[in-house]
């Protein structure tokens, strides 16, 4: 999977976190990398004596995508790959989530990469395809309690990844990651400290959560040749699932593992 030279890709949210480890990943591959969102980090990913270059962008807008993309082209003349990786929720009951804050996590989540992914089909149409990879969540495969909207919003991006698929074969291919758990720079406030985080990764299949470099992995698999009969999949990269509650109880009530180990 290294060999993405001259190859031009997008990754938004490319700033940290996951979106980091996704550009770094690209950018090991020889890709022109570009990242956008609304701050300029203080350090751009670069990885192999390349940097990826920052666009100023709130992905929510159309317009503001837009330029990115005409930037690239007019420096490139060419785009090859968007990773739509911007997204996110804080968590919020539903029963406390106001219309407004309700209708930002969806336009974010969902309706942000729907639009990024018809402007930048158009741009790739132009040259003869090219390969769009929408990051969703565990989230729209199980509840997601705290944060509904967004569960719902990733579950909608999966399902729009297919019609996608069908519409816009065979220029264009367009998959979904289902991303699980993943160690970032928030992970830790977010999950209780590293000793929280060290009792939920015990309870896991792979004893681990995943790292941005699994997520840019599957990221990097998607988008290359060798995956041109893949579009409209949806890839679970998530360690072999989060085990369920129950099989835990039970666990206590006999006091053995459940799983016999």
């Amino acid at each position: 999977m290294s060999d993405f030279k001259d190859r031009v890709v997008i990754v938004t949210g490319g700033a940290r976190g996951v979106g980091r480890g996704i550009a770094e990943a690209f950018l090991t591959a020889g890709a022109q990398v570009a990242i956008c969102g609304r701050s300029e980090p203080e350090e751009l990913p670069d990885a192999k004596g390349h940097t990826a270059s920052f666009h100023a962008c709130d992905v929510r807008d159309a317009t503001q995508f837009q330029n990115v993309v005409d930037q690239l082209l007019a420096a490139h003349g060419r785009l090859d790959v968007l990773v739509n990786n911007a997204g996110g929720s804080p968590e919020v009951p539903a029963l406390e989530a106001s219309p407004r804050f309700t209708e930002s996590i969806i336009r974010l989540n969902l309706i942000a990469p729907i639009v990024c992914a018809q402007i930048a089909c158009r741009a790739m149409l132009e040259q003869g395809g090219g390969s769009i990879v929408n990051i969703a969540s565990v989230s729209a495969e199980r509840p997601s309690p705290g944060t509904a909207a967004y569960g719902a919003a990733k579950a909608g991006l999966v399902n729009v990844t297919r019609s996608l698929a069908q519409e816009w074969a065979p220029a264009v291919r367009i998959n979904a990651i289902i991303a699980g758990l993943i160690r970032t720079e928030a992970s830790a406030e977010h999950y209780g400290g590293e000793q929280g985080m060290a009792l939920l990764e015990s309870a896991l299949p792979m004893g681990r959560m995943a790292t941005p470099a699994d997520i840019a992995g599957a990221c990097l698999y998607l988008a290359h040749p060798d995956a041109a009969y893949v579009s409209g999949a949806a890839l679970e990269v998530y360690g072999g699932g989060e085990p369920p509650a129950f099989l835990r109880l039970a666990e206590e009530a006999r006091g053995t593992p459940a799983n016999g180990r």
